[in-house]
């Protein structure tokens, strides 16, 4: 395998979560996932933006900050790969779109001093998915405190990820355009992510689309 620490990313509802779990059990790979059921702010955020976006957003990040150190303080000699479900710099990237601008000053300033200590990944998989399909798959899932996100704020989160990406120093990202199409169960969709995780990628911002 090219590549040791891969990130798959995506937007709400993409399916990264069951990807990294596929693709983990395949080739014997360490899992990173998000813990959302942690976070106490959350349910509360969809209720109330403006009054817990901040507490939401740090809860996050010193969750995600505490993962990552102990996972690669703790190296696994039988699993030396490593897949996750989230980019540290979502952090950022959400804060970006749910904090004030008072807030996003204080928010960026722990947040460099945190993004510094930590290892960066080998390559970003991005795993593009259309509005509404996200909102489909937002549904069937059934979390109820996700059943209010708008077409909007994905909206948002996707346009947030593609300027984030674009300026992404040092680390290939891959934009995998799904559109409508299957890819986990979908044997050739399944196959192409596969190829390419271990394949090595120049660091800047490349796409792919499925089935073509």
């Amino acid at each position: 395998m090219e590549n040791q620490y891969i990130v798959i990313e995506g937007n709400i509802g993409a399916g990264k979560t069951t990807l990294v779990e596929k693709s983990a059990s395949l080739i014997n790979a360490k899992t990173l996932f998000e813990s959302f059921a942690d976070n106490p702010f959350l349910p509360k955020f969809y209720e109330n933006p403006k009054r817990n976006a901040f507490p939401l957003e740090l809860f996050f990040m010193a969750e995600r900050y505490q993962q990552l150190i102990d996972d690669f303080n703790a190296p696994d000699l039988f699993q030396q790969i490593t897949i996750a479900d989230y980019h540290f710099s979502k952090s950022l990237l959400f804060a970006s779109i749910t904090l004030s601008e008072l807030e996003l000053k204080l928010f960026k300033r722990l947040y460099e001093i945190i993004y510094s200590n930590l290892p960066k990944p080998d390559l970003v998989i991005y795993i593009h998915v259309p509005i509404e399909r996200l909102k489909r798959q937002i549904a069937l899932r059934g979390r109820e405190y996700e059943q209010s996100i708008s077409s909007e704020y994905l909206k948002k989160v996707e346009q947030a990820y593609f300027t984030f990406f674009r300026n992404l120093e040092n680390c290939p990202v891959v934009v995998v355009h799904a559109g409508e199409e299957e890819f986990i169960e979908n044997t050739q969709n399944f196959n192409a992510i596969q190829r390419i995780m271990n394949k090595k990628w120049e660091s800047k911002m490349h796409e792919i689309w499925l089935n073509n």
